[in-house]
């Protein structure tokens, strides 16, 4: 067999729009995580070194978990004292097709972009608002990082050092160290191709993963002990909220490790974590693993993700919620089982 070749996607609409911008503005979902910063940081770097007028301006605040990409050098953050948003060209918003997750931004961007766009790799909501004309969604893509990483070599810029560790955390992240990969060989052919540049991957890895400190270990035993399990042991649901993560020194950011956590007990099929952000608001992260989906539970709240790992902010009592929540999984439990049932 010889070596195996990128599936390039076809970003060459993107590319002629980029080339035909004056000035672009960068930004991506609200509560970011490594798959969206990553990715426009990577094109953040890329269009500085071409000489482009470019501006990155988040939503809110970036995880503390991200400061070795130093982005409080290059980010603005909406919610905090900003420049004024100018005239813009052109908006690209990674890892979202869904401008709910991009608010209160987003509206103020309107009046003053001519062209937004979503740069994605998860499905569009059957149940939500369409993406801007124009925008790009690759779900065959395993992380929002891989189109960026098209979108650089469409350009023609050269990779170097920030681009590779901004990309490489992108894909790192969100294939949670090639865990995920879509049956692609692209996250691993573009993580080879970033570590010719790099020479950190281990750093990042352990700014990534490895981020427990003794309030977050001290947080974990106290809220592991409080998991409920339904099907027997076949769906997990777990509560925290702000309030305690706060209490041990944590951010919103450090609730996803929880789940991830979750989803290591050998009987679990799927999870869902409810973080209570007010009373009676959550935010609700489910995980699966592979046999059945979870996006049409988080569609049924008006949430979105990928098929097995999706969320949504609801709104109700707890109970109400959780039971709902529990048997909409459990129902996909069984016709998952139908489904292999058939098949064998």
């Amino acid at each position: 067999m010889g070596t195996p070749n990128l599936s390039a996607l076809n970003v060459d609409s993107l590319v002629r729009r980029i080339r035909s911008a004056n000035s672009i503005l960068l930004s991506t979902h609200k509560q970011c995580d490594g798959d969206g910063l990553g990715a426009l940081l990577a094109l953040y770097h890329g269009l500085r070194k071409s000489g482009k007028k470019v501006r990155a301006l988040l939503v809110d605040a970036v995880p503390k978990k991200y400061t070795f990409l130093e982005p409080e050098r290059h980010l603005e953050v909406f919610e905090a004292p900003h420049a004024p948003i100018e005239d813009t060209d052109l908006t690209l918003i990674f890892d979202t097709n869904d401008r709910r997750l991009v608010d209160p931004l987003f509206t103020a961007l309107q009046p003053h972009c001519r062209e937004i766009l979503f740069v994605d790799h998860h499905p569009v909501l059957n149940q939500g608002p369409e993406p801007t004309a124009g925008s790009f969604i690759e779900t065959r893509a395993a992380s929002t990082g891989e189109i960026s990483y098209f979108i650089l070599k469409g350009l023609g810029i050269r990779i170097d050092e920030r681009i590779a560790q901004a990309l490489y955390t992108s894909i790192a992240f969100d294939t949670q160290l090639f865990k995920f990969v879509k049956n692609s060989v692209n996250s691993h052919l573009i993580a080879a191709e970033m570590l010719m540049h790099i020479n950190n991957a281990e750093e990042i890895h352990r700014h990534l993963f490895s981020t427990h400190t003794v309030g977050k270990v001290a947080f974990l035993a106290k809220v592991l002990g409080e998991i409920e399990y339904f099907g027997n042991g076949q769906v997990a649901v777990l509560k925290l909220n702000d309030k305690t993560l706060r209490e041990h020194g944590l951010d919103m950011d450090d609730s996803r490790d929880v789940i991830d956590m979750l989803m290591n007990v050998n009987t679990l099929q799927a999870a869902a974590l409810f973080r209570e952000d007010a009373p009676n608001e959550y935010k609700l992260s489910l995980r699966s693993k592979g046999r059945m989906e979870v996006l049409g539970v988080a569609e049924a709240f008006q949430g979105g993700g990928h098929m097995f790992a999706a969320g949504a902010y609801i709104r109700g009592e707890y109970t109400d919620l959780k039971e709902k929540i529990v048997q909409l999984l459990l129902d996909r439990l069984d016709d998952a089982h139908e489904s292999r049932g058939q098949k064998s």
